[in-house]
This record gives C-alpha cells, structure tokens and sequence, in this order.
C-alpha cells in the first residue's frame, strides 16, 4: 500500500502496520532485520530522536498565588530522528536513508557529530 509522492519522490509505504519513509528506507528495514535474526547485529531500531537544540523560553514567573508560570515558548527544540539504528561488532550504528541531501539534513548531521559525537551512515 502506498501513499502519495513526497517534494523529492519518495512514496511513503505501510509494511505489516508500520510507515516507513520510501521504500528504500523500508528494503533497508527488511535486510537489517535479516541481519538480526541471523546474530550479525542487535539492538535494531527505528525513528530515534536526538535532542540538538533545546527549545527556548522566556523566564518563569511566578503567579499572585505563588505557583509557578512557566515562560513563553519562543523557539521550539532541533531534533534529528534516526531512521535505523544498530549495534554491530561493539560498535552503535546510526544510519539515514536517503535520497537527496537537503541543506537541513546536512546541517543536522554536522550538528550530531558535533554535539553527540554520533557519525551518520548515509545509504
């Protein structure tokens, strides 16, 4: 089953309840849970967020009556989601699908290696 084009082509697709991105990223999916299965990998997961940029508030106030108002938001948080994520060989793999290179997604990707120290594995 499959749904409508995304700007750059890919058709997102539903396998056994779960959405995937493209069907590349869910032949990737099927392949790794192959991998798992015959103990070459563990730790198998997907849409993994990481924190890159905390949201901004204004200050907290406090209230007439003394409770605590939480400030404003005025920006929200930056995150990267993993599309798959393993561990192979003692080592822990984020990996990203993809189809074309947004100036997003690379600006994102210097962020992790920057903040996390995680390397993404483009496929």
């Amino acid at each position: 089953m499959r749904a409508r084009k995304s700007k750059y082509g890919a058709c997102k697709t539903v396998h056994e309840g779960v959405q995937f991105d493209s069907r590349k990223e869910l032949r990737r999916w099927l392949e790794l849970l192959g991998a798992e299965k015959r103990g070459e990998i563990t730790n198998l997961r997907r849409q993994v967020p990481y924190i890159l940029i905390p949201e901004q508030r204004e200050p907290d106030t406090i209230g007439k009556r003394g409770g605590v108002h939480r400030g404003r938001l005025i920006e929200r948080e930056c995150k990267y989601i993993s599309d798959i994520e393993y561990d192979k060989d003692g080592q822990h793999i984020v990996e990203d699908v993809k189809g074309m290179r947004t100036p997003d997604y690379i600006i994102k990707r210097k962020l992790m290696l920057y903040i996390h120290k995680i390397r993404i594995t483009e496929v």
